[in-house]
């Protein structure tokens, strides 16, 4: 590289900048439609109270009060994050006499729920 050439370089940048390499391979094409679903379920997931409820519920299928009783949050607070879940095909409710029993859909919610948690707690 010549002296003037170096002097005009930017600091960090890659002196085989104007190489070229060829691009990955793009992934497949979604539909649209599939990537907002997609960003709707991530969303649910998203509060602390929802994850700490999917955790819950990796254990077994548990009712209002028992979810009440392992996070120390207000009964109407996780109601509210029950609602969202459900509406977001997360959990599922199933009637026992006077009590619904929530449960997980199904295990995929969850392994993303794990994983990020697993992510986070490397990192610390």
């Amino acid at each position: 590289m010549s002296a003037a050439a170096e002097t005009t370089r930017t600091p960090g940048t890659d002196e085989h900048a104007g190489e070229h390499h060829p691009a990955p391979a793009p992934g497949p094409l979604r539909d649209p439609r599939t990537l907002a679903a997609a960003g709707d379920l991530l969303r649910a997931l998203a509060a602390p109270v929802r994850i700490a409820i999917v955790l819950q519920l990796l254990e077994h299928a548990r009712c209002v009060h028992d979810l009440v009783d392992a996070l120390g949050v207000t009964q109407p607070l996780i109601s509210q994050h029950l609602r969202v879940l459900k509406s977001a095909g997360v959990v599922e409710g199933e009637r026992k006499g006077r009590e619904v029993l929530y449960s997980l859909v199904d295990d995929h919610l969850a392994h993303i729920v794990v994983d990020a948690v697993a992510h986070v707690e490397e990192d610390s």
